[in-house]
C-alpha cells in the first residue's frame, strides 16, 4: 500500500474512531475516487454513508467493492450487516457463511450469525456457530455472551458453566474466557461469584465498556445500585454507543427519580453526538413507552420508521408504540415488516396484535395459529390466540378461560415455627419491605402503576422467611395441578411431572396504585398471594384492589370488558394460568397493598434426570 494511502486510512481511522463521520466521509469520498479499486476503501466509505442514515448509497458501494474482490471477507461482512438491519436476512446468511468460511474467516460474520440464529429463535443453530470458536480461544467477548445466551435459550444455563470454568481453568489469563464466564453465572443466577469474577478480570486486565457492563449487571441483581451506576457510566464512557447500558443507566436514574427526562439525559447527549444511531433512538423509544409515553415513544421513531430503508428493528419499535393508542397505524407498520422480512416472530406478532386491534379477529385467530407451531408455550400467543376467539364469540373459547375450573383461591397454612399464620405474615411483610426501592419509584417494562416492585429473584432468595413461604407454596400448587388435571388443551398437557418456580417478586402497591393488564409470557401457572393490605380491603365493603381476569391488556375492536373478579384477603393465594389477562382496580389508601408473585413452569431439567 502507498504511503500517502496509509496515511490517508490511519486518519480516517481515528476519525471513525471518534465518532466524526461527516468528516470521515469527506475523506473517504476523495480517497476513493483518487482509488476507484481499493475495496477497503469502499467499504469504509459505504459503513459511513450508512451511519449518516444513507443505506442505500452504501449498500451500492459494497456491492461494487465485491465485484472488484469477490472473496473479500470484511466487504461479505459489512454488506451482510446491512442486510440483516434492513431485514433481509434471507440475503444476508449465504454472505455471512462465506465470510465465516472464507481466508482469513470473519469473526465478526459469527457473531452477526449467531445472533440472527438466537433473534430468530433457532438458539441451536446459534450454538452450533458460536462452539468452535469459543472452545478455541478465538471467539470475542460479543460471540462469547451469544454462546452463553444460545445454552440460555435452550435451558442449559449450568453447561455453559462447565464450558466456561473449563476453558478459565486451561486459560486462567484469557480475558475473553474470564468475562465470559461472569456473564455465564449472571445467566446461571449467581450474581454474588459474577461480581467477583468481573471485578477481579477489571483489575486483571484493560477495563473495556462491555466488562463493567457484566458488573453492573451483577451488581443490579445485588441491588448494590450505587456501584452498577458507577459501572454503568464506566461502560458509557468507554463505549458511548453501548445501547443495553443506556438502557440499565435509564432504569436505575428513572427507580429515583421518576423522571424520564432525568433517567434518559446521558442518553440524549449520546443522540446528539450520534443522531444516526438506531440502536440509540430504539432504547429511547422504548424507555419513553416504559415509562408511559406510547405517543412520545412513536413520535422519536415516526420519521425514521416512515423511511423505505428503515432499519427493521425501529419499524417493528415504532409499530409497538403505535400498537397503544393507534391500532391502525401498528398495522401498517407490521405489513410493512413483514414485506420485509416474511417470517420473522416479532413482526408477526406485532400484526397479530394489530389485527385484534382493528377487530380482524379471524386473521389474528390464523396468525397466531403459525405461530404457535414454533412456539407452542408462549403465553403471549396464547393469550392472543383466546382474545381472536373471544372476539369471534368462539365456543373454544370457553375452553381456554375456564374461569371456575382454572382459577384456584385457596388461603396458605402456618408454617411451622410460626403459632399462626398472620405473625408469619407480620415477619414476612417486614422481610420484603426492607428489600423494596425506597424511593418508591416503579421499575419500568412492569405492568404496576404507583407502586414497587422487587428486581432479585426471591425464589431463590437466602431469606429463611422467604424461604418459608416458597415452601408453603407447594401444597397448593400439587392442589391446582390436581384441580386442573390432564388433557391436550395449552394448559393441560404440561401438566406432568414436577415443577419448578421460574421467577418470584414482591409488589408493593401506594395510593392510586394498580396493575395494568398483562400476561407472564415465559410462566405456565401464574399467582398472587397477599402478605399486607389496607383496612379499606380487608372491610369487604368495595372493590378496590380486585384482582380481575379477563380484560385484554391491549386495544381491541370491540373493548373486550373483565370477565372475573377476586376480591384480595390476608394469606390468600390466587393460582392460575399464565395466559390469562390479569391486571387489578386502584385503590385510594394511604397504607401499601404488598403481594408476592411467581411463576411455575414444568422442570424439564428433573424430567431428562
Amino acid at each position: 500500500m502507498p504511503v500517502a494511502l496509509t496515511e490517508s486510512m490511519r486518519r480516517i481511522s481515528g476519525l471513525l474512531q471518534s465518532g466524526q463521520y461527516g468528516a470521515a466521509h469527506a475523506q473517504l469520498e476523495t480517497l476513493v475516487a483518487a482509488n476507484p479499486t481499493y475495496v477497503e476503501g469502499l467499504r469504509l466509505l459505504a459503513g459511513t454513508k450508512q451511519a449518516l442514515g444513507d443505506t442505500a448509497h452504501a449498500e451500492s458501494l459494497l456491492r461494487r467493492a465485491l465485484e472488484i474482490d469477490p472473496v473479500s471477507t470484511p466487504a461479505l461482512t459489512t454488506l451482510a450487516e446491512l442486510l440483516l438491519l434492513s431485514g433481509r436476512g434471507v440475503d444476508a446468511l449465504p454472505l455471512l457463511r462465506r465470510a465465516i468460511q472464507g481466508a482469513p474467516p470473519q469473526l465478526r460474520a459469527a457473531v452477526l450469525l449467531a445472533r440472527h440464529y438466537l433473534e430468530t429463535g433457532q438458539p441451536a443453530l446459534a450454538l452450533e456457530v458460536a462452539t468452535p470458536w469459543c472452545a478455541s480461544g478465538k471467539a470475542d467477548v460479543d460471540l462469547s455472551a451469544l454462546h452463553v445466551a444460545a445454552y440460555a435459550a435452550l435451558g442449559r444455563q449450568s453447561d455453559a458453566l462447565t464450558f466456561y470454568r473449563d476453558l478459565v481453568a486451561r486459560a486462567p489469563d484469557n480475558p475473553v474466557a474470564t468475562h465470559a464466564l461472569a456473564v455465564a453465572l449472571n445467566a446461571a443466577q449467581q450474581p454474588a461469584e459474577a461480581e467477583r469474577v468481573a471485578r477481579q478480570a477489571l483489575l486483571r486486565t484493560r477495563p473495556t465498556g462491555a466488562l463493567h457492563y457484566t458488573h453492573a449487571l451483577s451488581l443490579l441483581r445485588l441491588e448494590r445500585l450505587d456501584e452498577a451506576e458507577l459501572a454503568l457510566r464506566e461502560s458509557i464512557g468507554l463505549e458511548p454507543r453501548r445501547a443495553e447500558a443506556h438502557d440499565q443507566l435509564a432504569q436505575l436514574i428513572w427507580m429515583r427519580t421518576g423522571n424520564i427526562a432525568e433517567a434518559t439525559g446521558t442518553l440524549d447527549r449520546a443522540l446528539e453526538k450520534f443522531p444516526h444511531d438506531d440502536a440509540l433512538r430504539g432504547t429511547k423509544a422504548a424507555l419513553l413507552q416504559g415509562a408511559g409515553d406510547a405517543r412520545g415513544a412513536f413520535a422519536c421513531l415516526a420519521e425514521r420508521a416512515a423511511r423505505p430503508d428503515c432499519q427493521f428493528g425501529l419499524v417493528i419499535r415504532a409499530g409497538l408504540a403505535a400498537l397503544e393508542f393507534e391500532p391502525v397505524t401498528a398495522l401498517r407498520l407490521a405489513e410493512h415488516a413483514i414485506r420485509v422480512m416474511p417470517t420473522n416472530h416479532t413482526a408477526r406478532k406485532l400484526l397479530c396484535a394489530s389485527y385484534l386491534g382493528v377487530g380482524e379477529g379471524a386473521k389474528a385467530l390464523s396468525e397466531c395459529a403459525n405461530l404457535l407451531q414454533t412456539a407452542p408455550d408462549d403465553q403471549y400467543l396464547i393469550a392472543m390466540q383466546t382474545t381472536a376467539l373471544r372476539l369471534l364469540n368462539d365456543p373454544r373459547y370457553e375452553s381456554f378461560c375456564d374461569y371456575d375450573g382454572m382459577v384456584l383461591s385457596t388461603r396458605i397454612e402456618a408454617p411451622p415455627g410460626w403459632p399462626d399464620l398472620g405473625s408469619f405474615l407480620l415477619e414476612l411483610a417486614s422481610r420484603l419491605n426492607g428489600l423494596h426501592n425506597p424511593h418508591g419509584h416503579r421499575l419500568l417494562y412492569q405492568s404496576l402503576r404507583r407502586g414497587t416492585e422487587t428486581t432479585q429473584d426471591l425464589s431463590r432468595n437466602e431469606d429463611p422467611v422467604i424461604q418459608t413461604l416458597f415452601q408453603a407454596f407447594a401444597a397448593p400448587i400439587a392442589r391446582y395441578r390436581e384441580q386442573i388435571g390432564q388433557g391436550t388443551d395449552a394448559l393441560r398437557r404440561r401438566n406432568r411431572g414436577p415443577t419448578r418456580f421460574n421467577g418470584g417478586w414482591s409488589v408493593r402497591l401506594h395510593r392510586d396504585g394498580y396493575h395494568t393488564s398483562h400476561v407472564h409470557p415465559r410462566g405456565w401457572i401464574s399467582s398472587a398471594c397477599y402478605i399486607q393490605l389496607p383496612d379499606s380491603m380487608t372491610a369487604g365493603h368495595t372493590a378496590e384492589g380486585t384482582l380481575s381476569f379477563g380484560a385484554p391488556g391491549m386495544l381491541t375492536t370491540p373493548a373486550l370488558p373483565a370477565e372475573l373478579s377476586v376480591r384480595p384477603e390476608i394469606g390468600l393465594l390466587v393460582l392460575f394460568p399464565s395466559y390469562f389477562w390479569h391486571g387489578t382496580l386502584p385503590f385510594h389508601s394511604e397504607q401499601p397493598r404488598l403481594t408476592v408473585a411467581f411463576d411455575a413452569i414444568p422442570d424439564a431439567g428433573a424430567a431428562r434426570a
